[in-house]
Order: structure tokens, then sequence, then C-alpha cells
């Protein structure tokens, strides 16, 4: 009798633990799903040369870090607030995120792309018409010149 007490005891041990582990485990999965997706404003040219502008998602893995990106430096600068620039083209594809302050980019087709704090730019629009930019207020920027400087387009 108690060799069944004891097994019974042993099994029910044993399922609560799958059943709590489970559980942890589904816990995880809709925190993963559930996490604030990363989004970047990709500026590229397009095939009649004018600059467009689309929101894409950063691609993350389960534990919310996107894969390391191949940089050639990184620079902050602090950049006054100024009417419109001319049309101008990026240098060369990089990262620009906005640390503090505000603009406005205007790309070739008209579409105006508010810039704000924690704002993730990927210039890509090296040819053609180029964009715009407004600085609102004064910036404080980081600007990152990706190693791979072919344009994925469409991402």
């Amino acid at each position: 009798m108690r060799s069944i007490t004891g097994r019974l005891a042993a099994v029910a041990l044993v399922g609560l633990f799958v059943l709590t582990w489970r559980a942890h485990i589904d816990q995880d999965v809709v925190v993963a799903q559930t996490r604030k997706p990363v989004m970047v404003t990709r500026i590229y040219t397009g095939p009649d040369g004018q600059s467009r502008a689309e929101q894409i998602e950063m691609k993350l893995n389960a534990g919310g870090t996107a894969e390391m990106i191949n940089a050639t430096g990184v620079q902050f600068s602090s950049r006054p607030a100024a009417p419109v620039s001319d049309w101008h083209t990026g240098p060369m594809r990089q990262y620009v995120i906005t640390l503090s302050g505000r603009a406005e980019l205007e790309v070739g087709d008209g579409k105006k792309v508010a810039i704000g704090p924690g704002q993730i730019n990927l210039i890509e629009d090296t040819t053609g018409k180029g964009h715009t930019t407004r600085n609102l207020e004064d910036r404080i920027v980081v600007t990152i010149p990706l190693a791979d400087q072919t344009a994925k387009a469409g991402r």
C-alpha cells in the first residue's frame, strides 16, 4: 500500500512540475508576442529616382535582440534649429537616431516624416533627388554609418 501511495505522490509531483513548467513556457511566449516592436523609418530611392519613406519592423530574436549590425563608427552631433535644407542625398547608408529635439524630413514623393526622440531612421537614399531636413528645434543625433553599403530593397 505504501509503494502505491508513494508512486501516486511521485506521479502527482511530476505532473505538477510539468504543468508549472508548461505555464512558465506559455507565459514566456505571451511576453515575446506582446513585446513592443522596434520600428525604423527607411528612407530609400525608388526606381524613378525619388526618395520614399516606409516603416519597417526590425527583426528581433525571441530574446528581443536584433542581429549585430556591422558599422564603421559612431558619431554624435548637435544640430541647431534651422529652416528647411536643400534637397540632398544621404552620404552613405547609415542609421540616424534622434536622441532629443524634433525635425521633419520630406521625401521626393511629398511625404513628410516627423522626427522626435527615439526615432530611428535608416538612410538609404544615396542616389536620386534625396530628401530635405528641417530641424524644428535643437537636436542631438547619433549617426551610425553601416559597413554594408548595399541597399536592401523592400527589407
